[in-house]
């Protein structure tokens, strides 16, 4: 495990943060800066075909050390950081042999984290915890995935006696914003199936993902002197209101887990003439999807029959679907990463992707692609964290399906007899 930690606190002082608003790629110059480090990095490690494309996509090859005919798989994780909180001057604190209790991040801010409101802490006593100061987001996701590769790397590099097949490595920007797969070349990557190192908790392994789509709906009012407004104002805040009050209060991200759907309303902007909500809608469940999209048109109808008019229209706009009947067609790319980490002696989570990663939009391009744990809680926030010993088990996985796949896959995929 030599360098991961001074790997992966060194990535993620660099800022990198996505821009949704950008329509170049990457969406921002700061992107750039990691990109440069990691392509030298890569040459440095001696991996082949290192390149960067014009999108910033950086590729690269660990050659196979064995003459058997041997699957190309890829790792893939992406260096861009979260838009969603400050990302710039990040001083990650490293906490060694953690006691179980609250953990002070910043006294001036009074910040901690506390067991009873994470209650994931407690699997990590005695372990080492990296945080943020409070001020910032950490930017384990996904650098702590980068760090883990470039490790797994490093390690299978200084031992020739691990024999491998072919591995492809991508380091991808824009991720956060829902671009990450967008200028993917398949065909340059090459691999025939790919584990994106870009997960939560330690164990976690997902093949699985929701339906999801994004929704904007608009309300057109109509603005008339409070004094005089009886019977002819029409409110638009006040039909947002009304709208968001016919959804189950129950479904919704902070209350719901697993393979719960949901929906998500993410920012509401306007004023009586005019507002505008937008929603994530996510299920996991196809008829639930379908159900969740039929409701919100009911609740479209309800205001405009309310107001007497046409006030109130709703765009949906789908995302993705789910990406488990292809993963369906692939088992063995599971079940090598299943039995690389029971081998590592750690549980097996499978759980469903709740958000959008690049493996659902790459298995969807035509690679299919499991989505592996970085060890990482708290995502985008300033209480984000990681354990170091997470991101060990994250390292040793990553070479245990390189090494089990050698044993175990041929070429084509099919398993081998032996």
């Amino acid at each position: 495990m030599n360098g991961l930690l001074e790997r992966f606190l060194e990535y993620v002082k660099v800022d990198s943060q996505s821009d949704p608003h950008s329509n170049t790629s990457p969406s921002t110059a700061k992107q750039k800066d990691m990109a440069k480090k990691l392509v030298m990095e890569l040459y440095q490690l001696g991996l082949a075909d290192v390149t960067i494309d014009d999108f910033g996509y950086i590729m690269a090859t660990l050659p196979a050390n064995t003459k058997k005919p041997v699957a190309t798989i890829g790792f893939i994780a992406h260096y861009d950081t979260s838009p969603d909180y400050n990302g710039t001057g990040i001083n990650p604190q490293v906490h060694k042999d953690y006691n179980g209790e609250a953990l002070l991040i910043n006294e001036q801010l009074d910040a901690w984290l506390r067991p009873e409101e994470f209650p994931e802490l407690n699997q990590y006593k005695g372990q080492t915890l990296i945080t943020t100061d409070g001020t910032t987001l950490l930017g384990a996701d996904d650098k702590a995935g980068i760090a883990e590769i470039m490790t797994a790397l490093d390690y299978l590099i200084k031992h020739p006696k691990i024999k491998r097949g072919p591995i492809r490595i991508a380091f991808v920007p824009d991720e956060e914003i829902g671009r990450g797969a967008q200028f993917f070349d398949l065909q340059r990557f090459g691999a025939e199936w790919a584990y994106t190192v870009d997960g939560g908790g330690i164990g976690e392994i997902q093949h699985e993902s929701f339906n999801a789509a994004n929704v904007i709906v608009d309300f057109q009012g109509r603005g008339i002197d409070p004094g005089i407004a009886k019977g002819q104002m029409v409110n638009a805040l006040g039909m947002a209101r009304a709208f968001m009050g016919m959804l189950p209060a129950e479904e919704v991200p902070e209350k719901t887990s697993g393979s719960q759907g949901f929906f998500h309303m993410t920012k509401l902007l306007g004023d009586v003439e005019k507002a505008r909500l937008h929603l994530i809608i996510s299920d996991i469940d196809e008829e639930h999807y379908k159900a969740r999209k039929e409701l919100l048109a009911y609740c479209r109808d309800r205001v405009n029959e309310e107001q007497k008019g046409d006030y109130c229209s709703l765009n949906i706009m789908e995302e993705y679907t789910n990406m488990k009947p292809i993963i369906d067609e692939h088992l063995h790319a599971v079940e090598i990463a299943v039995r690389s980490i029971v081998e590592t002696g750690i549980k097996p989570l499978n759980r469903p992707i709740r958000g959008m990663t690049d493996a659902v939009h790459l298995s969807f391009k035509g690679m299919p692609c499991i989505n592996l744990f970085t060890g990482g809680h708290n995502f985008h926030g300033p209480y984000e964290y990681i354990p170091l010993e997470s991101m060990e088990k994250a390292v040793q996985v990553i070479v245990r399906i390189a090494e089990r796949t050698q044993k175990r896959f041929k070429s084509n995929g099919k398993m081998r007899k032996n």
